[in-house]
């Protein structure tokens, strides 16, 4: 039986680490890198499959030890919300001890690896990291400000990748870190607005007004207004060697009047329902978007 609960303790383990560091969230952040680092190499920045995988490896470490530490900060309040309660800490499969050391293992670790790459990108990595568990995580419980916070270091890696490719920050990395910003916005007042009720529990406040209302669903709408302004300035032209061309922009107009259709929906209905579509809709649409983006410079 040994060879059988070895297996099913390293399977356990793998479990544990893909929901401490939140498996899931963490690839679509590194996605967003990976795709920014995809816009900004060229002729003068050659493409480099080495920097791509330190970009990737460095950024799951960076997210994933970020994620740990708010896991570490608010294990007492997981416990309290029926859709965190489970993980790994409140439930007291993993200690606080043993996620303290992984999340500094994995922050050292992301830093070295992206220091690797260049040191504008470990420095960007090291602030996004310090905003979301010093600045963003303490905020949750006592203002709905903390999604502005939150929406900076959430807005890091798509710009993040093209600082690792040209070493740069300037119009093109600002561009990118605009639309992600703005992005953020929509996306997690949604996910405020449909565990409202549980986030009540742990005195979260993510909605702008704490209240399911029609001026949340407002706020909701303008942003994502100034998201679909954002997401088209490339196509003007004075975004340096960020582009986009006419098609381009017209897709990722389309793909943004989609998100503000559903955006509208909340707004009428102000229900659960329509904001988890609001926010699975906002999931498709950042992704759609970033593809398109790099469709759009190949073509």
């Amino acid at each position: 039986m040994k060879p059988l609960e070895t297996t099913t303790n390293k399977t356990s383990i793998l479990i544990d680490f893909k929901e401490i560091t939140k498996a899931g969230l963490a690839v679509s952040v590194v996605f967003s890198s990976l795709v920014g680092y995809l816009l900004g190499f060229s002729d003068e920045h050659p493409f480099n499959w080495l920097t791509l995988f330190l970009l990737a490896i460095g950024g799951y470490f960076m997210v994933g030890a970020s994620n740990v530490f708010n896991q570490v900060i608010e294990k007492d309040l997981d416990a309290k919300m029926d859709r965190t309660k489970n993980r790994p800490l409140p439930s007291g499969r993993v200690s606080s001890q043993n996620a303290l050391l992984l999340g500094f293992a994995l922050t050292l670790a992301g830093l070295i690896i992206l220091y690797l790459i260049n040191p504008k990108t470990a420095m960007f990595g090291a602030i996004s990291i310090f905003m979301y568990v010093s600045m963003y995580t303490p905020l949750k419980t006592l203002t709905p400000l903390s999604v502005f916070v939150g929406a900076f270091p959430g807005a890091i890696p798509f710009m993040l990748g093209w600082v690792a490719a040209t070493g740069n920050f300037g119009i093109e990395a600002g561009t990118l870190f605009l639309i992600q910003f703005f992005w953020q916005f929509p996306h997690f007042w949604a996910i405020g607005w449909f565990l409202f009720d549980d986030y009540e529990k742990a005195g979260f406040f993510m909605l702008p007004t704490g209240k399911r209302d029609a001026k949340t669903a407002v706020q909701i709408i303008l942003y994502t207004f100034w998201l679909i302004v954002a997401s088209v300035l490339p196509v003007f032209g004075f975004t340096g060697s960020l582009t986009l061309s006419i098609v381009g922009a017209v897709v990722v107009t389309l793909l943004g009047l989609w998100m503000l259709y559903f955006a509208f929906k909340l707004y009428k209905n102000r229900d659960a329902i329509s904001a988890k579509k609001l926010m699975l809709v906002s999931v498709t649409y950042i992704t759609l978007l970033q593809i398109v983006y790099v469709i759009d410079k190949f073509i």
